[in-house]
């Protein structure tokens, strides 16, 4: 892939998904399910926020994509996550992970090793994540000893990439690692999104609802292009943002204003470096 014939995926990606108005179903951590629904809607997606197993395997098989997230549990997620992912995979539905957090707590632990059979299309997380989910899956790149200080990520972007791109090779799909600089994998190419804001990762969410937005492109483009595309619509959202807010508050808001009128030729035209 070229950067010109990526460049007019991304675009044709952020139109279709604007004309598709795609059903986009998240199984989130409390903290952002709001963040997460509004960034969802603002980029032209349908948002639906579940919990229950129920809930969960029936709009897995009525949805264009998914977004899971392990950020806070409850033990009904034991069931509700395992049966959604396996729909998914079943049937062939684009799916995001984001495994947040991972290590802490044994419940989190065994839901992460189950996903591994069910292959997330995208899986999107901090340096610190990505290397600790390769780890637990025995992949190259990876380690078990991965320090995750919460949600926060202890290790560089690039120090993720070998991680990133066996997770990638294993599912199949691509691999987001976010940080100052966010890198895509499809475990061949890698792709380094460039723009953000430093105030991003001062409010709650920018993370989750990264996956949430990659999991609506992903209901109009292959993974790679669509972790692509949330990538770069953040990063310009985010870089025009800072220009005229006061603090993190205002930012929040006009993130999200950013998203709703980012225009697809402007995502498009968000900096990038194919290596």
């Amino acid at each position: 892939m070229t950067n010109e014939t990526l460049k007019k995926a991304i675009e044709q990606t952020a139109v279709a998904v604007r004309q598709m108005n795609p059903l986009v179903p998240s199984i989130t951590n409390t903290v952002t399910i709001n963040f997460v629904a509004n960034a969802q809607l603002a980029v032209g997606g349908s948002a639906a926020m579940v919990y229950l197993p129920d809930e969960g395997e029936g709009l897995a098989h009525i949805c264009q994509a998914m977004y899971i997230n392990v950020g806070t549990l409850f033990p009904v997620y034991a069931e509700t996550l395992p049966l959604t992912a396996k729909v998914l995979h079943e049937e062939r539905k684009p799916w995001v992970l984001d495994p947040v957090a991972i290590g802490l707590g044994k419940m989190r632990t065994d839901l992460l090793t189950q996903f591994k059979e069910y292959k997330p299309s995208i899986i999107r997380g901090n340096a610190s994540e990505i290397i600790a989910l390769a780890g637990l899956w025995n992949l190259s790149g990876g380690s078990a000893v991965s320090e995750v200080r919460g949600v926060d990520s202890t290790d560089t972007v690039r120090a993720a990439r070998d991680a990133a791109m066996a997770l990638a090779s294993w599912t199949g799909g691509a691999v987001a690692v976010s940080g100052a600089e966010d890198l895509i994998t499809d475990g061949k190419q890698v792709i380094i999104s460039k723009g953000g804001s430093p105030m991003m990762p001062c409010i709650t969410g920018t993370g989750c609802s990264l996956g949430g937005v990659m999991a609506v492109y992903a209901a109009a483009a292959d993974p790679f292009v669509a972790a692509i595309t949330g990538a770069a619509v953040y990063n310009l959202a985010g870089s025009r943002a800072e220009t005229y807010v006061k603090g993190t508050g205002s930012f929040q808001t006009a993130f999200i204003d950013e998203l709703y009128t980012a225009q697809p030729s402007d995502i498009a035209g968000n900096p990038f470096i194919l290596e």
